[in-house]
């Protein structure tokens, strides 16, 4: 089966040659393949006369078009369709009364639209994307015999309630006005409010106006309002984002808690908290804004350890170029590097909190990861290296060249990608160099010709992180760099930065909360502390093994090593592994079995 897809945000017509037209084989033997479609002014392709040759893939001067060939089989497995030669979902994940049902897959292949056909936001179209109505009879019959019929069925008669937390809180200031506490009170159908605001530790931001909290407050006030609501089945997308670990885990406990009595179904890229979370996984591939493919249900270890792998192996399908593994590295004591950078004891004042950093070393070639939790000063002390802040009192030691990527991002720059990087870097951003090492693992070769201003949350920070690691400098300070990235693109930008690091023998100081990322792109690590929002202190770096047992020792929490891939897994709370991982004080670095109490 072959599909042609065209991405509408990115052909422009008007300011190419009509390349995939003049050079198309057919096109110019007189079959039309190709044409220029009246009412959306971009480019369509007909499957049928389309012989896959991909000249008009190349040719493309905006890489807006895709033929993509997949198994026949597949055919019959089509979910929904957006439009001609627009993305396709093939299969859905099947909601599940034993534990929580996590998915897990790469940004734009079909989690959301998979959970806004189950949550009952619309009726799957099944390929036939010309109905302006939704058809339920057909979707039924299609499901006929099988569980999801039983689903659909009680979804369509009212018989099953739901609730879906939408992927994008940050909207939610725009959509309500008021304080919390009238908005919560308003949607609390179960008479829960104060038990679910408990549990989420919401109680000091009730009496805030909406349009003033940050990220994460804005992310519990939509998973407390998700909750509130009397459902039967309740649906999360991406309930980690913009929250600390401390929060993730607090997140993840009350949404088990509530799978005890209702069906629950989580998309996650935090695969730390998802391994914690869930208890079993469909994993999505595919093609990101072209196709999306669901395979079949694993338990959460063995889901997590194929998406590192890559390859589905009954299926014989292998979506990522590479396995991603993971490695327990030595103690820093062990690792001779000179130093590059010394800081006193650091001491910020603003209104209202203070900071205060012990006094470190960083070392030429080092990576060093900061973990903490939010309001406690780590991008205060980003800052203060970077010479965007100065300390209230003690110095910084040393000459160096910052780059700096900040937290917080914004696309105001008029102009394309290539242009940003170029009138910021010049000609390095065209080189070899920054084609292979960044633009390739990155995948910012396909917005190259985009606007700045078109980019999404995900696509902007993997610019924003490009274009701080191709800047010539002796330091590169990396503000959460895996915010609005999904799984896989975590995964690629903790290696990218650390083979940049290590290539070009430079100090990379790294602020996130995805443990996960932390472990692959860390040779160190700063832990940062305090009361959050009045007092933070900041301590190291350390080695690893000992920074993060300092670090989850005020978390509650152990790790273990997955004994197939090595990878970080949360042990169970109070299980034996905890109980002795706890009473050894190794909450981090032990290698362990998978069995647990």
């Amino acid at each position: 089966m072959r599909i042609a897809v065209v991405f509408k945000d990115r052909c422009q017509p008007k300011r190419c040659n009509l390349e995939c037209i003049a050079f198309c084989p057919p096109q110019r033997t007189g079959t039309e393949v190709i044409w220029i479609d009246q009412e959306t002014g971009k480019a369509a392709i007909s499957e049928e006369t389309c012989i896959a040759c991909s000249i008009c893939v190349h040719k493309c001067p905006f890489d807006a078009i895709r033929i993509i060939g997949l198994p026949e089989p597949l055919k019959t497995d089509l979910i929904h369709q957006f439009g001609r030669n627009a993305f396709r979902l093939f299969r859905l994940p099947a909601p599940r009364k034993d534990g929580v049902t996590g998915i897990l897959g790469p940004n734009g292949i079909g989690k959301t639209t998979a959970l806004s056909i189950l949550s009952g936001e619309y009726a799957p179209n099944l390929g036939l994307y010309r109905r302006k109505l939704p058809h339920w009879e057909d979707v039924l019959a299609y499901f006929k015999g099988t569980e999801m019929h039983d689903y659909f069925a009680r979804l369509v008669d009212k018989k099953i309630r739901t609730a879906l937390k939408p992927q994008y809180v940050d909207k939610l200031s725009k959509v309500y006005s008021g304080e919390v506490r009238a908005l919560l009170a308003k949607v609390d159908q179960s008479g829960r409010m104060d038990e679910v605001v408990d549990a989420l530790g919401m109680r000091a931001s009730l009496d805030h106006d909406i349009r003033k909290l940050s990220g994460g407050e804005l992310q519990k006030v939509a998973i407390a309002a998700t909750m509130l609501k009397d459902a039967d089945v309740y649906f999360f997308d991406e309930p980690s984002s913009y929250l600390d670990i401390h929060e993730r885990l607090r997140v993840a406990r009350v949404i088990r808690d509530l799978s005890g009595k209702k069906q629950v179904v989580v998309v996650e890229h935090d695969l730390a908290v998802l391994d914690f979370l869930a208890d079993h996984v469909y994993l999505l591939y595919g093609s990101e804004g072209a196709y999306g493919v669901v395979a079949q249900p694993r338990p959460v270890r063995t889901a997590i350890n194929v998406y590192l792998q890559g390859m589905l192996k009954e299926e014989n399908i292998r979506f990522r170029d590479r396995e991603i593994t993971f490695e327990v590295r030595p103690p820093r004591s062990e690792w001779k590097a000179p130093e590059f950078l010394r800081f006193d004891r650091l001491e910020k004042r603003f209104d209202g909190f203070g900071l205060e950093v012990e006094g470190g070393i960083l070392r030429k070639g080092e990576v060093v990861g900061v973990v903490g939790p939010n309001a406690t000063g780590k991008t205060t002390f980003v800052k203060l290296l970077a010479g965007v802040e100065q300390p209230t009192s003690g110095e910084v030691h040393g000459e160096w060249q910052v780059s700096y990527k900040p937290q917080y991002l914004e696309s105001a720059y008029e102009g394309t990608v290539r242009e940003l990087l170029v009138s910021t870097v010049g000609k390095k951003a065209e080189s070899g160099y920054f084609e292979t090492e960044i633009a390739e693992p990155l995948r910012i070769r396909a917005m190259m010709e985009r606007d700045v201003t078109s980019l999404s949350g995900g696509e902007l920070q993997r610019v924003a992180i490009a274009l701080c690691l191709v800047r010539d400098a002796d330091i590169y300070l990396v503000d959460e760099p895996s915010a609005y990235l999904d799984s896989n693109q975590r995964m690629e930008t903790a290696r990218t930065i650390r083979r940049v690091m290590e290539k070009e023998g430079k100090t990379g100081l790294i602020v996130d909360h995805d443990v996960y990322f932390i472990d692959l792109v860390s040779d160190s690590i700063m832990v940062f502390g305090g009361e959050p929002g009045v007092r933070g202190l900041g301590r190291g770096p350390f080695d690893m093994r000992t920074g993060m047992n300092e670090f989850l020792r005020g978390v509650g929490i152990t790790f273990r090593r997955d004994n197939e891939t090595n990878r970080p897994r949360i042990n169970k709370e109070d299980s034996r592994l905890d109980r002795e991982q706890k009473s050894a004080g190794e909450h981090y670095y032990a290698v362990a079995t998978q069995t647990q109490e």
